[in-house]
């Protein structure tokens, strides 16, 4: 009977011991939970910051900034300001840790091309090709240049540049042109035939072509059936 009862409280103390155990157990897992909730902070947005703003507004919430050796150029981000971040803004993060930025270069200044006497559609397509925006589109009224013709621009070709303005004739045509196939005409003859009706016509390469004649038209810039009004250039590749 003694031995029944010394068994018997020893099973219950084991079970006041393991109660215990699994209430500190818990007890310090929610503690530990709420610790490290208590941690976390959100991400600030640092884009289009200085390096010093950026590393003061994430020290005032416990997060560092850590740049990064690459700079990318943007058109819209002055150079020396934040382009990029990881983690991104929004994100929950812990104290301590870091927020690795790209600065900006800045605009990337192309060199502008040559766009007078071009139709105002290539300008504009060859602009966007570049990384340029036109930034101004003034117009005039002369019988002197075709229809959607550019006059002139600035800056001038050849000269660094972000933007360039341009001025358009906007002069009604009283004849518009079908594009005519050239492919497989003698070069010389079709460049005189539209130069004679006002077209500006430049042979721009000659290449090798077995079988063919030297001098007849391999490729043509526009392509056949384009509408097309005097005064717009016409490109040709002929054979050699």
């Amino acid at each position: 009977m003694a031995f029944r009862s010394r068994v018997w409280g020893a099973g219950k103390l084991l079970l006041l011991v393991g109660a215990l155990l699994a209430t500190y157990v818990l007890f310090a897992a929610a503690a530990m939970r709420v610790a490290l909730k208590a941690r976390e902070v959100k991400v600030p947005d640092l884009t289009n910051r200085t390096a010093n703003d950026a590393t003061a507004v994430a020290g005032e919430i416990g997060l560092s900034v850590r740049l990064d050796d690459t700079r990318r150029p943007d058109p819209k981000i002055a150079a020396g300001r934040v382009l990029a971040q990881d983690p991104p803004p929004g994100t929950i993060s812990r104290e301590q840790r870091s927020i690795r930025v790209w600065l900006s270069t800045g605009p990337r200044a192309a060199i502008v091309p040559e766009l007078t006497g071009q139709t105002e559609r290539t300008a504009q397509m060859r602009l966007t090709q570049d990384g340029l925006d036109a930034a101004t589109v003034s117009e005039i009224r002369s019988a002197s240049f075709g229809s959607d013709v550019i006059v002139a621009q600035d800056p001038p070709p050849n000269t660094p540049g972000v933007q360039v303005s341009l001025l358009v004739n906007r002069a009604e045509q009283s004849t518009n042109f079908v594009m005519p196939d050239l492919i497989g005409v003698n070069g010389e003859r079709a460049a005189t035939l539209l130069r004679g009706h006002g077209f500006r016509v430049a042979v721009v390469a000659s290449s090798p072509y077995p079988g063919v004649a030297a001098g007849i038209v391999l490729r043509q810039s526009p392509q056949a059936g384009f509408q097309i009004a005097p005064g717009e250039p016409i490109s040709i590749e002929v054979s050699r």
